[in-house]
């Protein structure tokens, strides 16, 4: 067993020793007078990739820039890597400077998405492809969409009540329900609901799996789910231009009916990368926002019914216009529920941070960036930074009653690849909270003081919840 262990290490230091000669061998020659940014790189190639997945990602992070400061190196997933962890840096890379920075993903994302999202692009296509999406997700075309959304929430919350169930999970089945009816509409059959549901979610799955390709892994299973995806939306498709009803009042219907300044329209294999990866984009971060407030109003007894007490006022105002939904003027009057929103993204950040890769060798504050090391603007670190937010760790919507200084409060990213469905995001808050706080009361169920990542983080198991529904008496109380 001596024998066994002692050629082992041998072999591994010898395979390390190796692959840092072949790496100091290529290493590129910094710019003169520049240097790299401060920071560890761990061991050859796999760098300090073990530490970041033994640990709380978020703790990995602050650990390094309270070493080395808010810019610092590293090594991960086999890339070399610069963190940015100061408001001006994150807007240097996201805004001012975006066109040394393109997005970045890993190959088997990009293939489990579709290489023609607008996330992996720049330039025109991006352009008009963010212009299309935002369009059909703005303001003016949800308005219509409120009475919808809330008939969703209803019928979550009803099939909820009295049973325990996992708020994560319960919340991805209501984005993805929202989502389908945004980008849809109501043209699409029960038929092609059942099977865009199934199959996404096997996608889903698969999405952070390890890229095995082998029959039976999840990768390979999400694959094959991907296909069918493809080949629904075609089918989807091809039905609308039978019928004649292409339609441009919902996302499909934008993006089949879009023509470029040449008459070009987009393909098939376009427009369906793109449907698929706004639905990415739009479910899990959307749910496990959704989860976090739960948990927050859960903890917070007085704030819970300050915001009861808010949105009651909107239920009898509705109710004496003959039970009316919710309006459009009534979600953009909810001003603690807002803040308490706007709490729960910064106190969650949800998106802790996003990847860039530079296109060019980049000078910033006197440290070099090498082409094609991958940027990481950290939006936690920054959101959770006690000198632009006291107490960064408590939970307070009252700090919001001043706005935030400029480039440090960013849950939906900066810049022209900020998240475009952001205001449906809000919408599916709002209107959640509303028939949450003035109908139901819930319980968490064991504890909830651990946080798993999924890969955003949830509280542990998806923070399972016993919901039952107010009585009428208590509901006008």
């Amino acid at each position: 067993m001596v024998t066994i262990s002692y050629v082992a290490a041998y072999t591994f230091f010898f395979l390390a020793l190796v692959a840092f000669l072949f790496m100091k061998k290529h290493k590129r020659k910094p710019q003169e007078n520049l240097k790299l940014p401060p920071g560890s790189m761990g061991w050859p190639y796999i760098g300090e990739t073990l530490q970041l997945y033994s640990k709380d990602p978020n703790i990995f992070f602050a650990s390094k820039q309270k070493r080395y400061g808010e810019i610092f190196k590293t090594h991960l997933l086999g890339c070399p890597c610069v963190m940015l962890a100061s408001p001006e840096a994150a807007r240097f890379v996201l805004v001012t400077q975006a066109h040394l920075f393109k997005p970045t993903y890993p190959r088997s994302k990009e293939r489990m998405i579709g290489p023609w999202a607008l996330f992996f692009h720049g330039g025109g296509y991006h352009l008009r492809l963010r212009k299309l999406v935002q369009g059909s997700l703005g303001p003016d075309d949800l308005r219509g969409l409120i009475p919808d959304v809330e008939a969703i929430v209803i019928t979550m919350l009803d099939a909820w009540n009295g049973r325990v169930l996992s708020t994560f999970h319960a919340m991805k089945k209501f984005s993805f329900d929202v989502a389908i009816l945004t980008f849809f509409g109501d043209r699409l059959s029960e038929r092609h609901k059942v099977e865009l549901k199934k199959n996404y979610f096997i996608v889903d799955k698969g999405y952070n799996s390890f890229p095995t390709n082998f029959p039976g892994t999840p990768y390979y299973k999400a694959i094959q789910a991907r296909k069918q995806l493809s080949r629904i939306l075609s089918e989807i498709m091809n039905e609308r231009r039978e019928r004649g009803v292409v339609g441009n009042d919902d996302l499909l219907g934008c993006l089949m009916d879009s023509k470029d300044e040449k008459g070009a329209r987009l393909t098939d294999d376009q427009i369906a990368d793109n449907i698929i990866g706004v639905l990415f984009a739009a479910q899990d971060t959307t749910a496990s926002v959704l989860t976090w407030i739960v948990k927050y109003l859960h903890d917070h007894p007085k704030l819970l019914e300050a915001v009861k007490g808010e949105q009651m006022a909107f239920l009898e105002a509705n109710k004496s216009c003959g039970n009316r939904p919710l309006t459009w003027t009534q979600t953009r009057s909810m001003t603690l529920t807002h803040r308490v929103i706007m709490e729960s993204l910064r106190m969650a950040s949800i998106i802790s941070f996003t990847f860039r890769e530079a296109v060019a060798d980049v000078e910033y504050k006197g440290y070099l960036i090498p082409k094609g090391w991958k940027v990481m603007p950290l939006f936690r670190n920054i959101h959770h930074n006690p000198e632009f937010f006291p107490n960064p760790h408590e939970f307070e919507p009252s700090r919001f009653k001043v706005a935030p200084k400029p480039n440090t409060y960013m849950p939906f990213g900066n810049g022209n690849h900020a998240c475009p469905g952001n205001e449906l995001a809000k919408l599916e808050m709002l209107v959640l909270i509303h028939n949450l706080v003035t109908k139901y009361r819930w319980e968490i169920v064991g504890t909830c003081s651990e946080i798993e990542y999924s890969p955003f983080p949830v509280p542990k198991h998806g923070l399972p919840v016993k919901l039952w529904r107010l009585s009428t008496n208590a509901e006008n109380n």
